[in-house]
């Protein structure tokens, strides 16, 4: 039995997609301290099965870290099924966390996810960043013909320069 066969239970317990703990929470849950490497490298949390005891026994519990914060000492477990898919966000609500946790109003991880099945969470990411005049054709080529001509005259003078200095370092 490992040490941290606690957190597998705690983490199997959970009906939450989303499980957000910090670092004390986790010891407080396997009663004793995480090794220093857990606050110093983030590898350690990573979901590398051959990483370490206790990713293992996250993994077996059906999760995986993410939104690990070293600094601020917190990190998320989100649900994952044996296949490798998320568990369904519609399904499950956020972690009810005691009172003292992360849930406390400043430090609650939102979940940004898209209810759509499949849909990846950055399609979308930069909606609303910029704006595209009315009328504007996207389609349209970005230099009219002259100052593409200029563009490709700098560009030939440019290929001719680095061939002179090519050539003159072959003598």
């Amino acid at each position: 039995m490992s040490k941290y066969d606690p957190l597998g239970r705690f983490l199997k317990s959970q009906t939450a997609c989303l499980v957000p703990m910090t670092f004390a929470e986790i010891e407080k849950i396997i009663g004793s301290k995480l090794p220093p490497s857990a606050y110093d490298h983030r590898p350690w949390w990573s979901n590398n099965p051959s990483n370490n005891v206790m990713t293992k026994v996250w993994l077996e519990a059906g999760f995986q870290t993410e939104q690990v914060d070293l600094p601020g000492q917190k990190l998320v477990f989100r649900y994952w099924d044996l296949s490798g898919l998320k568990r369904a966000v519609d399904e499950m609500p956020l972690a009810e966390v005691s009172p003292g946790a992360m849930a406390e109003e400043g430090r609650e991880f939102k979940q940004t996810e898209s209810k759509q099945p499949g849909h990846h969470p950055l399609i979308g990411a930069m909606k609303g960043t910029f704006t595209i005049e009315p009328g504007f054709d996207l389609t349209s080529p970005m230099l009219d013909p002259e100052e593409l001509a200029e563009w490709e005259a700098n560009l030939d003078r440019t290929a001719d320069l680095i061939e002179q200095g090519m050539s003159s370092k072959r003598r």
